[in-house]
């Protein structure tokens, strides 16, 4: 009698380098990317410093429409009915009001054009946070949204989450213009632990999801090992 062996699951990554093992338990409101092997292979590409411009940024942007997907998942729906070409009636779903992103300003543009692919005609908003000389916080120098960005459900676009300064502040802004916190969701490719533990000690009820947890941040802030300054790397090599 011959017996049958499934096919095994998808890889994993290693024990070592998956992004759970520097922050375990996870807070509730943070969701990852599955850490698997594949995944790992495109982080690998991104860290790599004698990576291309080319492929640092055809790479990237296969990680930020994986997670573009997975924001969307969290997303509530509402039933729907509709028939098929067979004339069968099917119970099915769709999305639930209207959402937009939000980039924060410079690195955060890059993950528009991601949110784009999948979502079409999505309304786009700007916020440019930097650092001010004489406080040494977060300050707001610029912001443009969708007049009725209250009304929407917001995806929050920032690849590196470090400290979690410039990310608090701009949910601030969008509080400020009346979106409520559990209607916005954070997007980020690498996040560090102590600015996802600092993110979410300030705002619990608003969803983080992450491609990548790292190690932590050096005495200069940087995220390690990290893949150094997303922009730079983006725009500017």
């Amino acid at each position: 009698m011959s017996t049958t062996v499934p096919p095994p699951p998808p890889q994993p990554a290693q024990p070592g380098n998956s992004g759970v093992q520097h922050l375990n338990p996870l807070p509730p409101s943070v969701y990852t990317l599955p850490q698997t092997a594949q995944l790992e292979a495109l982080y690998t590409i991104i860290r790599d410093k004698n990576t291309s411009r080319g492929d640092f940024l055809f790479y990237s942007d296969r990680i930020i429409r994986l997670l573009v997907e997975e924001g969307l998942n969290h997303l509530p729906v509402v039933k729907k009915t509709v028939e098929t070409p067979t004339g069968s009636i099917y119970e099915g779903v769709s999305f639930e009001g209207k959402i937009c992103g939000v980039s924060i300003l410079r690195a955060g543009e890059a993950m528009e054009a991601g949110l784009r692919e999948v979502c079409r005609s999505v309304r786009i908003g700007k916020i440019l946070i930097q650092r001010d000389e004489e406080t040494a916080l977060p300050k707001l120098f610029y912001s443009k949204f969708p007049q009725d960005i209250a009304k929407r459900y917001v995806l929050l676009l920032d690849p590196m989450l470090a400290t979690g300064g410039s990310a608090m502040k701009a949910v601030e802004v969008l509080k400020e213009n009346g979106v409520p916190e559990e209607r916005i969701i954070f997007i980020n490719l690498i996040a560090s632990p102590e600015g996802i533990t600092n993110f979410c000690s300030k705002y619990p009820l608003l969803k983080v999801i992450t491609g990548w947890i790292d190690q932590g941040l050096n005495d200069k802030a940087y995220i390690i090992p990290g893949l150094g300054d997303f922009g730079e790397r983006r725009y500017c090599e």
